[in-house]
Parts: C-alpha cells; structure tokens; sequence
C-alpha cells in the first residue's frame, strides 16, 4: 500500500484530536480545496459525521482526516499543520504544489 498524499503534523493531529473529542463518536476532520479566494483556490477545514466511499482517510494519534479526490489532486505530498502564534492559532496547509498564495494563508494556485 502506497502512503497517503496528505500527511498530518504532530501539531495538527493533536489540535484535531482535541476538536473531535468533544464531538460524536464518528466525527471527522474534512480538508478540501474550493475555487475562489483572492489566488483561485481555497483551504476549506470542516468538521463532519460522514465519509464518502471514495474518500482518503489519514489518521494520526487520534486525528481522522478525510480528503476527496479532486482536493486530493491539489494536496499531493502537502502537509496539515496547526500553528499557534501572535496572530492567531489557525490551521496551515504547507502545499509543494502551491505556486502563489495570498497573505491570508488560505487562498492559493497551482
């Protein structure tokens, strides 16, 4: 079996595992790309009770994280990271694929 094409930050995980603790049982941690934004694309982080067939599942220490496969194709070999500094604690895609991205840290082209 081939590895994941997203992975997840030791950061990431635990602030996941964190936010499904206080949800259902089966919650997960969707990321997914939509057009729109300032650059063409956007980071879109959801928590959700559902995965479909065709999702990708990455778990680490207690985070479940599901991709479709379009977002899929825009996160080749990315990284789900958390930061937590002056300007807020947000979430964080580092993208290899991502060719320019706006100051917000969200939108993005390929």
């Amino acid at each position: 079996m081939s590895e994941p094409s997203i992975t997840i930050s030791p950061r990431a995980a635990r602030r996941i595992a964190e936010l499904l603790s206080g949800e259902e049982a089966q919650a997960l941690f969707r990321v997914s790309v939509e057009g729109g934004g300032c650059s063409g694309f956007q980071y879109r982080f959801d928590l959700v009770k559902e995965r479909a067939p065709d999702d990708l599942l990455v778990e680490r220490d207690g985070a479940r994280v599901v991709v479709d496969p379009i977002s899929l194709g825009f996160l080749q070999s990315a990284e789900l990271d958390f930061v937590d500094d002056l300007i807020g604690a947000q979430f964080k895609v580092n993208n290899p694929n991502v060719t320019a991205a706006c100051g917000c840290g969200t939108s993005f082209s390929v």
